[in-house]
């Protein structure tokens, strides 16, 4: 039996993306940072990303993975 080769990354046709978490996420940060008086600019250096990189998780139009949820949350100071 010949062996299969392995490919990278996701399937043809397939996403990783879902509108719900991704829009109450951002909603919670934006919330929080709010609450806090931070701003945008802010948070996104304290987490050591992009502004731009921010609005897009506060909209709902990024996911962000684990390890930045952590490093958002650390910033919010949020456990």
């Amino acid at each position: 039996m010949p062996k299969r080769s392995i490919q990278r990354g996701r399937p043809t046709g397939t996403t990783t993306y879902e509108a719900e978490p991704a829009i109450a996420f951002g909603a919670a940060v934006r919330e929080e940072r709010t609450n806090q008086g931070i701003a945008q600019e802010t948070l996104a250096h304290m987490a050591g990303i992009e502004r731009s990189h921010m609005g897009k998780i506060e909209r709902g139009e990024h996911v962000p993975t684990l390890p930045l949820i952590l490093k958002i949350a650390r910033a919010l100071k949020c456990k």
